[in-house]
Protein backbone atom coordinates (compact mmCIF):
# COMPACT_ATOMS: atom_id res chain seq x y z
CA UNK A 1 0.00 0.00 0.00
CA UNK A 2 2.61 1.72 0.85
CA UNK A 3 3.91 2.20 -3.05
CA UNK A 4 0.69 3.23 -4.22
CA UNK A 5 0.69 6.17 -1.80
CA UNK A 6 4.62 7.08 -3.10
CA UNK A 7 3.02 7.00 -6.27
CA UNK A 8 0.40 8.98 -5.75
CA UNK A 9 2.44 11.63 -3.68
CA UNK A 10 4.84 11.63 -6.98
CA UNK A 11 1.98 12.36 -9.76
CA UNK A 12 0.72 15.42 -6.99
CA UNK A 13 4.16 16.79 -6.57
CA UNK A 14 4.85 16.55 -10.75
CA UNK A 15 1.33 18.19 -10.93
CA UNK A 16 2.07 20.91 -8.89
CA UNK A 17 5.77 21.57 -10.21
CA UNK A 18 4.22 21.57 -13.66
CA UNK A 19 1.58 24.50 -12.75
CA UNK A 20 3.79 26.40 -10.66
CA UNK A 21 6.18 26.35 -13.54
CA UNK A 22 3.36 27.87 -16.02
CA UNK A 23 2.98 30.01 -13.28
CA UNK A 24 6.11 31.26 -12.99
CA UNK A 25 7.15 31.23 -17.14
CA UNK A 26 3.90 33.12 -17.79
CA UNK A 27 5.17 36.12 -15.22
CA UNK A 28 8.20 36.05 -16.57
CA UNK A 29 7.45 36.61 -20.22
CA UNK A 30 4.78 39.34 -18.71
CA UNK A 31 7.59 41.58 -17.05
CA UNK A 32 10.11 41.30 -20.14
CA UNK A 33 6.63 42.25 -21.91
CA UNK A 34 6.32 44.92 -19.53
CA UNK A 35 9.56 46.03 -19.74
CA UNK A 36 10.02 46.26 -23.85
CA UNK A 37 6.54 48.32 -23.21
CA UNK A 38 7.94 50.35 -20.54
CA UNK A 39 11.14 51.54 -22.59
CA UNK A 40 9.14 52.59 -25.81
CA UNK A 41 7.15 54.12 -23.10
CA UNK A 42 9.89 56.41 -21.92
CA UNK A 43 10.12 57.59 -25.76
CA UNK A 44 6.58 59.65 -26.16
CA UNK A 45 7.49 60.31 -30.40
CA UNK A 46 7.00 56.36 -30.64
CA UNK A 47 4.78 56.00 -28.28
CA UNK A 48 2.57 58.66 -30.41
CA UNK A 49 3.41 56.76 -33.64
CA UNK A 50 2.48 53.68 -31.83
CA UNK A 51 -0.98 54.69 -30.66
CA UNK A 52 -1.67 56.41 -34.39
CA UNK A 53 -0.77 53.15 -36.01
CA UNK A 54 -3.11 50.93 -33.78
CA UNK A 55 -5.63 53.16 -34.22
CA UNK A 56 -5.56 52.94 -37.75
CA UNK A 57 -5.70 48.77 -37.55
CA UNK A 58 -8.40 46.44 -37.64
CA UNK A 59 -8.13 43.73 -34.44
CA UNK A 60 -8.50 40.33 -36.32
CA UNK A 61 -10.31 39.27 -33.17
CA UNK A 62 -12.65 41.80 -32.33
CA UNK A 63 -13.35 43.26 -35.92
CA UNK A 64 -15.05 46.42 -34.49
CA UNK A 65 -12.31 47.64 -32.61
CA UNK A 66 -8.85 48.37 -33.47
CA UNK A 67 -5.91 46.81 -31.72
CA UNK A 68 -5.57 50.58 -29.91
CA UNK A 69 -9.07 49.60 -27.99
CA UNK A 70 -8.76 45.73 -28.41
CA UNK A 71 -7.47 43.59 -24.90
CA UNK A 72 -7.57 40.72 -27.58
CA UNK A 73 -3.88 38.46 -27.27
CA UNK A 74 -3.53 39.20 -31.09
CA UNK A 75 -3.92 42.49 -30.62
CA UNK A 76 -1.77 42.70 -27.89
CA UNK A 77 0.85 40.92 -30.53
CA UNK A 78 0.46 43.56 -32.77
CA UNK A 79 1.06 46.35 -30.99
CA UNK A 80 4.51 44.72 -29.69
CA UNK A 81 5.39 43.70 -33.45
CA UNK A 82 4.78 47.39 -34.31
CA UNK A 83 6.77 48.47 -31.24
CA UNK A 84 9.81 46.61 -32.27
CA UNK A 85 9.01 47.53 -35.73
CA UNK A 86 9.40 51.11 -34.56
CA UNK A 87 12.09 50.85 -32.67
CA UNK A 88 14.28 49.13 -35.56
CA UNK A 89 13.14 52.21 -37.46
CA UNK A 90 10.34 51.64 -40.01
CA UNK A 91 8.54 54.35 -41.15
CA UNK A 92 4.67 54.18 -40.75
CA UNK A 93 4.18 53.29 -44.36
CA UNK A 94 6.89 50.34 -43.99
CA UNK A 95 4.68 49.21 -41.08
CA UNK A 96 1.51 49.13 -42.64
CA UNK A 97 2.57 47.99 -45.48
CA UNK A 98 3.50 45.08 -43.37
CA UNK A 99 0.54 44.56 -42.13
CA UNK A 100 -1.36 44.73 -45.10
CA UNK A 101 0.83 41.59 -46.95
CA UNK A 102 0.77 39.68 -43.60
CA UNK A 103 -3.09 39.88 -42.84
CA UNK A 104 -4.42 41.68 -46.05
CA UNK A 105 -6.85 44.88 -46.57
CA UNK A 106 -9.28 43.64 -44.05
CA UNK A 107 -6.26 44.81 -41.42
CA UNK A 108 -6.77 48.49 -42.15
CA UNK A 109 -9.26 50.49 -40.96
CA UNK A 110 -9.92 52.11 -44.13
CA UNK A 111 -9.09 49.84 -46.70
CA UNK A 112 -8.16 51.90 -50.21
CA UNK A 113 -10.94 51.71 -52.98
CA UNK A 114 -9.72 48.58 -55.33
CA UNK A 115 -11.37 46.33 -57.36
CA UNK A 116 -11.99 44.10 -55.15
CA UNK A 117 -13.11 46.65 -52.55
CA UNK A 118 -15.88 47.88 -54.37
CA UNK A 119 -18.73 46.08 -52.53
CA UNK A 120 -17.40 47.23 -49.45
CA UNK A 121 -17.50 51.03 -50.48
CA UNK A 122 -20.52 51.36 -52.73
CA UNK A 123 -22.52 47.95 -50.94
CA UNK A 124 -24.53 49.92 -48.68
CA UNK A 125 -24.90 52.73 -51.29
CA UNK A 126 -26.67 50.30 -53.40
CA UNK A 127 -28.45 48.37 -50.69
CA UNK A 128 -30.18 52.18 -49.88
CA UNK A 129 -30.82 53.39 -53.13
CA UNK A 130 -32.57 49.61 -53.62
CA UNK A 131 -34.34 49.83 -50.56
CA UNK A 132 -35.41 53.65 -51.56
CA UNK A 133 -36.72 52.08 -54.74
CA UNK A 134 -38.94 49.24 -53.31
CA UNK A 135 -40.69 51.59 -50.72
CA UNK A 136 -41.65 53.66 -53.60
CA UNK A 137 -42.55 51.13 -55.52
CA UNK A 138 -44.81 49.72 -52.47
CA UNK A 139 -46.78 53.32 -51.54
CA UNK A 140 -47.15 53.65 -55.49
CA UNK A 141 -49.10 50.07 -55.42
CA UNK A 142 -50.84 50.54 -52.28
CA UNK A 143 -51.96 53.78 -52.68
CA UNK A 144 -53.44 52.72 -56.54
CA UNK A 145 -54.88 49.82 -54.43
CA UNK A 146 -56.92 52.23 -51.87
CA UNK A 147 -58.45 54.19 -54.48
CA UNK A 148 -59.26 51.32 -56.74
CA UNK A 149 -61.13 49.74 -53.70
CA UNK A 150 -62.44 53.25 -52.34
CA UNK A 151 -65.29 53.90 -55.59
CA UNK A 152 -69.07 54.71 -54.50
CA UNK A 153 -71.09 51.89 -54.56
CA UNK A 154 -73.33 51.47 -57.31
CA UNK A 155 -76.88 51.29 -56.83
CA UNK A 156 -77.33 47.80 -56.71
CA UNK A 157 -74.52 47.66 -54.09
CA UNK A 158 -76.10 50.15 -52.29
CA UNK A 159 -79.22 48.25 -51.87
CA UNK A 160 -77.83 45.16 -51.26
CA UNK A 161 -76.03 46.51 -48.60
CA UNK A 162 -78.83 48.34 -46.71
CA UNK A 163 -80.59 45.07 -46.73
CA UNK A 164 -77.99 43.47 -45.37
CA UNK A 165 -77.93 45.89 -42.57
CA UNK A 166 -81.37 45.81 -42.15
CA UNK A 167 -81.66 42.07 -41.91
CA UNK A 168 -78.83 42.21 -39.20
CA UNK A 169 -80.71 44.47 -37.27
CA UNK A 170 -82.74 43.49 -33.99
CA UNK A 171 -86.28 44.03 -34.03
Amino acid sequence: MSTVLRRWAQCCALICVAVFGQFFAFTAAQASSIATEAALAADPVAEKRLLALSEELRCLVCQNQNIADSNAELAQDLRREIRGMIAAGKSDKEIIDFMVVRYGDFVLYRPPVQGNTLLLWGGPLVLMVLGLFLLVRYLRQRTRRVVETERPLSADEARRAEALLNESEPK
